[in-house]
């Protein structure tokens, strides 16, 4: 399961509050650099709800959930606890209208929430978050990764803002596949060293060659429907415990 963060939205001296021209161009910049320089997916969704607050015109609050088709709603990261109970009093509501826009659009916008019409909802209004503003960061057909911004005023998100959301979010994206590609390069170094740690304990016991001893491996694992990882990690333990005996 991801784990979820709650953050709350820090100032950024280096970004300027609603930037346009040349000041964006500067602030989404060096958004772009606090993005990269996260040690991992979380802390990227970490950064980017905060950082969302300061680029965005008007927001208020911002949090990234996760929608899936015929599932729940997941949110990973927020700036305040209103941005979660948002998201709870939305769980099950994923076919709602405004909802819906996402899978075929990257782009969503509730101008009022107290409205009377398709896209009001007074869930959200009833929290004081008029505006919603979200943008996708990941989609395919059965689940959606999704930036949502937050107003407690009526049409807070205009064209503008939703022009640097976009862009925003194309820097999040990319430093999130960044994020989690390091962080799989990472844990298969990790799994390399283990297997070849377990590996060479089979070598000692048994008096056998590495390809003996990999192979041994492989057929304990799925013999016990067991990852090779784990079956490795159990290995490497158990002869640490008896050394330590």
């Amino acid at each position: 399961m991801p784990k979820r963060f709650v953050v709350a939205a820090s100032e950024f001296s280096e970004l300027h509050r609603f930037a346009t021209g040349f000041e964006l161009a500067e602030s989404l910049t060096a958004a772009a650099q606090q993005l990269h320089e996260t040690s991992s997916p979380h802390a990227t969704l970490r950064t980017a709800v905060r950082l969302a607050v300061r680029l965005l015109p008007g927001a208020e609050h911002a949090g990234i959930s996760v929608i899936e088709h015929k599932a729940h709603r997941q949110t990973l990261a927020w700036t305040h606890e209103v941005v979660r109970t948002a998201d709870t009093l939305n769980a099950g509501r994923e076919h709602h209208p405004y909802w819906n826009r996402l899978w075929t659009a990257p782009v969503a916008r509730i101008e009022d929430s107290a409205s009377a019409d398709g896209d009001g909802d007074l869930s959200l209004s009833g929290l004081g978050l008029r505006s919603v503003l979200s943008l996708r960061l990941r989609a395919d057909r059965r689940r959606l990764t999704v930036l949502t911004a937050y107003a407690p005023g009526p049409r807070a998100f205009d064209e503008s803002a939703t022009r640097i959301g976009r862009l925003f979010t194309a820097h999040v994206g990319i430093a999130l596949d960044s994020a989690t590609l390091r962080e799989q390069l990472t844990e298969a170094m990790r799994t390399r060293d283990l297997i070849g740690q377990a590996t060479g304990i089979l070598m000692e016991r048994l008096d056998i060659d590495a390809s003996e001893a990999f192979d041994s491996l492989v057929r304990t694992s799925q013999r016990e429907n067991v990852k090779l990882r784990d079956l490795a990690r159990r290995i490497t333990h158990a002869d640490e415990s008896e050394e330590g005996e």
